[in-house]
This record gives structure tokens, C-alpha cells and sequence, in this order.
């Protein structure tokens, strides 16, 4: 609301007592949407800063500036060392023009995210700050002044209509009219509100207010009024600096308030896909008690048999259908059966306890962001971050992308370089000697581990998945069929000097598979 007419009408008159008969000695850019003024005199320096961005456009009057040695370009040149003859503000238009010697005035058109500053040489055109704003060049400054007729009958002969008689209202403005139900008034008391309204805004006060957890610069004292002055110059510096430490704040918190979501959608999809294979394991945990039916009926089953039914006196002696290897006894079916109903259920505690890690995990991260949800100012916010190590720089290295894509399959993590520098990593650093290795036979191509599970040999079905990717990210993914060698790891080697990517494999064996990425 800092670009009110009514604002920039009090402002103008202001800036032309502070600039009257000095000199304009400085006009630069040292940011894309920035432009800055400096005026002398004999023993005073006055300064305008037109911050001018699609999102924020105000006009603030620093004490001083320091220009940079890089990346500063002058500007409006013809100027330099003319002097101020006075200010205009345009009738019932949010612009104002600091009016120079020879006919030169430098035209402020304030007009949110289409502002612009323009300079003009009696009414000609001759210079523009952002020059995106095509249309900019049909302005005519003898056509900016608007006169409009303002009385009780035009109101009357509008229906009430005041929009054509005060174009220059914003939202705000609206918003206050509609809170006094205007609409709903009688003509005369309209006229009535609207004069009231005019003469409140002339009143030269300004108010910063919160308004909808936002800071708004307003000329009424709606919403939870925060700082009031009456100087406009005071008024929008106090805003401008209120905004900008604000601006600091929000920008902080959405930085790290995207990084804790992000994790904590990460976590949630772990855990959403860990407790469905944990409730899968824990249902068909049948592997004891088909070991137990099998020891308890070894005289019933016939030798070399592939499968045998049997009576599950655990579900009320109803017939069950057990699988068998026929190369082995009963006995030995039964100890294979023990063995994986004990590896299962060490899988399904590992499983639990990931599952516990991370919902912690999961209460800490909401936690922090309930938190610097509601710090509001940047001290405060830094002090948080920096004492739960959420900094940005430990988060931005917390988060270094890996050097592999994961993939899984029957609980194996298999992991799968994504360019030579990537394969280095992967086969060199983040290996161990008893991770299976897989690479397309004679092309290049991702490196593939398969991790290792202790306890848990690597089953044919995840070999020949993790083959099937290695196939894909490779040369051959085309292919029809693909060749790929697969090998525990402590068979291969990186020689000395040889190319990223490069290894030596001293041992391998070889699985045809079509080319898939699962």
C-alpha cells in the first residue's frame, strides 16, 4: 500500500522539500531491479533507493550507500550535476516526476510489479530503466494528469459506483469499504463514508500493521497496528526494514522447512513401505511350524517326494501342503525350514528396529518444523538451527547426492553406479569384499552390488534381477539377450592408471538375461 496515490502524494511533496536546488551527483544500478540517487548540496546529501522488483516495489531514502567496484553500471547520465527544481505529483496517478533544469524530469511511475523509472526531456522520452515494460514507451507525461469530477450526484449517477471516481483505491482500500458494508448503504451515505475515507487518508498518517501474519504499509489502522508516523519518509524507511528483516526470515525458514520436508516425506514412504513387508513377514512366518508338522510325521513321508500333505495341527488338523527338496530327508527339509523361519524372524526384528529408528526419526523431523514454523525472528531462528546442527551447510552435505541408484529385491539392497567416476566410488569406497559384482560382459556399462545380508547367501532370483539392470544400464540394453559376469567382489581390482570405471576381474561366471530395468 506504500504505492497508494494518496502515500505518494504526502511522499513527493516531501522528497521535493529534501531536494529542492541540489544537485543530482550519483544515478546507478548495482542490482537488476535497483536503482539509486544521490543528490548534494553545499553541506547536505540525500539518497533515493527504487527497489523495483516484480514482487516488491518501494522507494526507500537511505542515510548513505556505498557503491561496489564490480557489477555497477551508470545510468540517466544527461543528469548528473543538474539541479532540482521541484517534484509533481500527477492528479489521481501513482506517479511523480522530480522535475530537473533544461526540461528534464525523471519520471517515478509506481505501479506495483510494472514500476518503472523513466526519464523524460520536455515530453519526449529520452532514457528507461527496465526496458521490459514495452508499453512504457507511450507514455505522455502532459496526459498523466487525470481530473475527475467527484459529487454526491456523479456517485448517484454511477449507482454508487465509486471506482470511477477514485481509480487509484488498491485492494485494502476495498477490503475497508466492504468491512463498513458499503454496498449496502444509501447513496447519500456512501457520499458521506467516501468523504470520511478521503480525508482519513489524506491525514498523513502512516501505519505499519499485521494483517494476515503479513506486514503491510497502510494509511488506515486496520489489522494489529505495529509502528504509526507521520512523516512519510520515516514512515517507509521503518517499513522497508521491518520487510526486509522479514524477507530474511521467511527465506531462512522456507530453505530449511523444505529440506525437514523433504525428509520427512522420505521417511514417511520408508516406513510406509517397511511396515506393509514387515506385516507380509510376520504373516507368513509358517516356516517353524511347518518344520515342527514335518518332524512330527517323518514316518508318513516317502523318500525323494517334491511335496507331501500333511495334517496342520496348528489349524485344526486341516490338510497342508508342504514343499520338499527330494535330494534330502525329511529331517534335513525340516532343518532347512528351522534355519529360515531363524532368519526370517531376524529379519522381521532388524526390520522393526529400522521401523522404530525412523518413526523417531519421523517425530524429531516434525518437531523441528512445528518449531521454526513459529520463530519469527532471524536470531532466534539461527540460534535453533545452529543448536540441532540444522544448519544449511550441514544440511546441503547431509544431502550430497549418492553416487548410485538403489534398487531392492527379496530384502537386497543392490546399488548401481551412475557414471564412471560413480563406479569408481561404488566398486573402490563403498564395497566390501563379500558383495556380489555384476557388469554386461565386454561393453561399458554401470558397475552392480548386490549387498551383502550376513547369514543370507544371494538368492538366483536377485542375481538375476540385479543382472537384468546391469544389462539395462549398459551398451547392451537394447540387446536381446546380454551376457553379464557376476563375482564376490574381492575378485576385482582397480589397476594403477587405468580410466575411471576401469577394473580387473580375476574371477567371474556369466548369466544370459534379457535386458530390463525392472
Amino acid at each position: 500500500m506504500h504505492n497508494n496515490y494518496y502515500f505518494l502524494r504526502a511522499l513527493s511533496i516531501s522528497i521535493g522539500h529534501a531536494i529542492d536546488g541540489m544537485e543530482l551527483t550519483a544515478c546507478f544500478s548495482q542490482n537488476k531491479n535497483e536503482l539509486i540517487l544521490g543528490f548534494t548540496s553545499e553541506n547536505h546529501t540525500f539518497h533515493i533507493k527504487a527497489h523495483l522488483q516484480s514482487d516488491f516495489c518501494c522507494l526507500t531514502f537511505p542515510d548513505d550507500f556505498h557503491r561496489s567496484r564490480r557489477n555497477s553500471v551508470d545510468l540517466f547520465k544527461s543528469l548528473i550535476h543538474k539541479k532540482v527544481l521541484n517534484t509533481y505529483q500527477y492528479e489521481n496517478e501513482r506517479c511523480f516526476s522530480i522535475l530537473f533544469e533544461d526540461d528534464l524530469s525523471l519520471l517515478f511511475k509506481m505501479h506495483g510489479n510494472r514500476s518503472n523509472v523513466l526519464l523524460f526531456h520536455h515530453n519526449t522520452l529520452v532514457e528507461r530503466f527496465n526496458h521490459q515494460l514495452k508499453n512504457d514507451v507511450n507514455i505522455v507525461l502532459s496526459e498523466l494528469d487525470r481530473v475527475i469530477e467527484r459529487s454526491e450526484s456523479t456517485l448517484n449517477a454511477l449507482n454508487g459506483d465509486y471506482r470511477p471516481l477514485y481509480p487509484t483505491f488498491d485492494k485494502n482500500i476495498h477490503q475497508y469499504l466492504e468491512a463498513k458494508q458499503y454496498d449496502k448503504l444509501a447513496t447519500d451515505q456512501q457520499w458521506k463514508l467516501l468523504q470520511s475515507l478521503e480525508n482519513e487518508l489524506l491525514n498523513k498518517q502512516y501505519y505499519l500493521i499485521e494483517k494476515d501474519h503479513r506486514l503491510i504499509f497502510s494509511l488506515l489502522p486496520i489489522g494489529q497496528v505495529i509502528e504509526n508516523h507521520s512523516d512519510p519518509i520515516i514512515a517507509i524507511n521503518a517499513f522497508f526494514n521491518r520487510h526486509i528483516k522479514e524477507s530474511s526470515v521467511l527465506k531462512e525458514k522456507r530453505e530449511i522447512i523444505s529440506i525437514i520436508e523433504n525428509k520427512v516425506n522420505r521417511t514417511r514412504s520408508y516406513l510406509k513401505k517397511a511396515k506393509s513387508k514387515h506385516e507380509l513377514l510376520t504373516k507368513n512366518s509358517n516356516y517353524s511350524q511347518w518344520a515342527d508338522i514335518i518332524m512330527a510325521n517323518l514316518h508318513q513321508i516317502p523318500a525323494h517326494v517334491n511335496q507331501v500333505v500333511l495334517e496342520d495341527f496348528y489349524n485344526q488338523s486341516n490338510p497342508i501342503s508342504i514343499k520338499l527338496k527330494p535330494t534330502l530327508s525329511p529331517q534335513k527339509n525340516a532343518e532347512i525350514y528351522y534355519r529360515k523361519s531363524k532368519n526370517q524372524q531376524i529379519e522381521i526384528n532388524k526390520l522393526q528396529e529400522a521401523i522404530d529408528a525412523k518413526a523417531q526419526q519421523l517425530a524429531i523431523l516434525e518437531a523441528h518444523h512445528q518449531t521454526i514454523s513459529a520463530i519469527e525472528d532471524l536470531k532466534t531462528l539461527r540460534n535453533y538451527l545452529k543448536d540441532h546442527n540444522l544448519t544449511k551447510a550441514k544440511q546441503e552435505a547431509n544431502d550430497v547426492p549418492k553416487p548410485y541408484l538403489p534398487y531392492e529385491k527379496d530384502g537386497f539392497d543392490i546399488w548401481i553406479g551412475k557414471n564412471a567416476k560413480n563406479n569408481d566410488t561404488l566398486t573402490q569406497k563403498l564395497s566390501y569384499k563379500e558383495d556380489l559384482w555384476l557388469h554386461a560382459k565386454d561393453v561399458s556399462g554401470s558397475h552392480v552390488l548386490i549387498k551383502h545380508k550376513s547369514g543370507h547367501p544371494f538368492p538366483k532370483t536377485v542375481i538375476e534381477y540385479a543382472a537384468q539392470l546391469a544389462a539395462y544400464y549398459s551398451k547392451r540394453k537394447t540387446d536381446t539377450l546380454c551376457p553379464v559376469i557376476y563375482t564376490p567382489k574381492k575378485f576385482v581390482r582397480k589397476l594403477k592408471g587405468a580410466p575411471a570405471g576401469a577394473v580387473m576381474v580375476d574371477k567371474e561366471q556369466v548369466l544370459m538375461v534379457v535386458p530390463s530395468k525392472g
